[in-house]
């Protein structure tokens, strides 16, 4: 892990139904980057869709955290994909313990600058996520990845 200054780091509190919890944390790397980890537990087994949406609301739970995290207004995709949602990270996949280990890099969800992901939600979602290949109406969207079971707002992490 990278330490030192002018490193940025955030963290999101996953919270959700039926026991869901978990943390998250970002790390900004040096290549641009920013690495996603964390532990989520109380998943049913299998996988699950996992976004960045766009709006850091819990007012009304996850319902409230928006569409997607899209400030290009692109197509929903794989998290490989070029024309792709900045929040679309995929799937996690939780074991039959109903925990998921994650270890994600990504180029498009910088912790700083016009797009940042500060204060935004990562949500993680009841069905896998089809990356856009569904041929489901919601397939170019949501990825028709199902309810949303679990979010936390993206914050700053102490560098302590």
């Amino acid at each position: 892990m990278e330490t030192g200054k002018g490193t940025v780091k955030a963290v999101a509190l996953i919270v959700g139904d039926n026991n869901v919890k978990g943390s998250i944390h970002f790390l900004h790397q040096s290549n641009g980057t920013t690495h996603v980890s964390g532990r989520i537990t109380g998943l049913s087994p299998g996988l699950h869709g996992f976004h960045i949406h766009a709006l850091g609301d819990t007012t009304n739970g996850c319902n409230s955290t928006g569409p997607h995290f899209n400030p290009l207004n692109k197509h929903h995709g794989a998290p490989a994909d070029h024309h792709r949602h900045a929040g679309d990270l995929g799937n996690i996949l939780a074991g039959p313990d109903g925990v998921a280990e994650i270890s994600i890099t990504d180029s498009q969800i910088p912790l700083s600058g016009v797009h940042s992901i500060l204060g935004r939600a990562v949500v993680v979602h009841a069905d896998p996520d089809d990356l856009g290949r569904g041929g489901h109406e919601l397939s170019k969207t949501t990825g028709n990845a199902g309810a949303r079971v679990g979010c936390g707002i993206i914050g700053l992490q102490s560098s302590v």
